[in-house]
């Protein structure tokens, strides 16, 4: 049970998936030198000059905790350029304007944020989201510097002001509303089980008793198998040490390494799409908001990207998120989603 066990064909998709992540890691966008990071343990290296500094959190999380009752309820749009745009608008790196947007996004997970394998590009749902932001911003979808970030780094990062935004399939909840703010929801999806085909698991239930299973670190996925009832000490399901990003938890579902993948839906509807030894079984256990995240400081930012939301979701079957959807998403989606439609926005005040 220790061992690896690999049955044939396994290994031949687990070293494909290996070889994506490695040319994500090889192609990297990365920000100039002054805006490198120094690793967690260290300072956070930015120049003086850089523009982009740790900002703090005007809000308690104490007084955050409290008043969450509808987290994915956000702060109504506008057009106003306060100081959080402002600062982006005007950072500048070694003496120089940099004019362009820093976002956080991931390279491996296909249909949301990946390398396209022909031009080694950045691509997918979430991306076409950043570019929208981007060109409101600065009048250019391509004013963008991309930072892959693992799962378990998303508020890290932006509380360090290593980024502007987070856009990766990032679910809002109280929790994490005590260290960012979130814009309004741009997707709903749910957490489910991807297994391999002829597995005897049928969905997120007893039958997970005495299976490996997976999870990225910092994900709602690990939230739930922590949770006293209904988590993994409940199901008699064993939870292994999480991973730093969901596709590690795939390669270790084709290496025979765990038994189970818990992660959301949208992402999973994509795996099995690209792995026919695969499936997701069961139905969705959890309902989740997907939204951009950002440092809980820039009010300004938070309203501005809301108001590109309201634009990217206007024109019905022709909107914009309607057009990224039916390019990104439809083909490994439309089996589960009848009516796909973008989450009506929710505002607090």
């Amino acid at each position: 049970m220790g061992g690896v066990r690999m049955r044939a064909g396994r290994a031949a998709r687990a070293g494909a998936a290996a070889a994506v992540c490695a040319l994500g890691v090889a192609t990297a966008i990365f920000v100039p030198a002054a805006l490198d990071d120094q690793g967690d343990g260290g300072g956070s290296g930015r120049g003086e000059g850089s523009g982009v500094q740790p900002r703090a959190a005007r809000t308690t999380a104490a007084t955050t905790a409290e008043k969450c009752v509808r987290p994915e309820a956000s702060l109504r749009p506008s057009s106003a350029s306060g100081p959080a745009i402002q600062r982006i608008k005007n950072r500048k790196v070694d003496g120089h304007r940099l004019g362009k947007l820093i976002a956080g996004v991931d390279q491996n997970s296909y249909r949301w944020g990946y390398r396209d394998p022909a031009t080694g590009d950045l691509t997918g749902f979430d991306i076409e989201l950043v570019r929208a932001i981007a060109k409101d911003i600065f009048g250019d979808p391509d004013a963008v510097i991309y930072r892959a970030i693992p799962t378990s780094q998303r508020v890290k990062a932006l509380q360090q002001g290593k980024v502007d935004i987070v856009v990766r399939t990032m679910t809002i909840n109280c929790d994490r509303l005590k260290d960012v703010a979130f814009s309004t929801a741009y997707f709903k999806a749910g957490q489910q089980v991807l297994v391999p085909k002829g597995s005897s698991v049928t969905g997120y239930n007893s039958s997970l008793r005495g299976k490996r299973v997976c999870t990225a670190q910092g994900s709602t996925a690990e939230a739930e198998l922590d949770k006293e009832k209904d988590g993994a000490e409940d199901l008699g399901a064993i939870k292994v040490d999480p991973v730093p990003n969901q596709l590690d938890c795939l390669v270790r579902l084709q290496l025979g390494q765990v038994d189970a993948v818990i992660t959301d839906n949208a992402l999973a509807a994509g795996q099995a799409a690209q792995d026919p030894s695969v499936k997701l079984v069961g139905k969705p256990f959890t309902e989740e908001f997907y939204g951009v995240a950002m440092n809980k400081s820039d009010e300004d930012l938070v309203r501005r990207v809301n108001k590109v939301l309201e634009a990217y979701r206007s024109g019905g079957d022709n909107s914009p998120w309607m057009r990224a959807y039916r390019k990104w998403l439809a083909e490994d989606l439309g089996r589960t989603e009848e009516n796909p439609a973008a989450p009506a926005p929710a505002y607090k005040d």
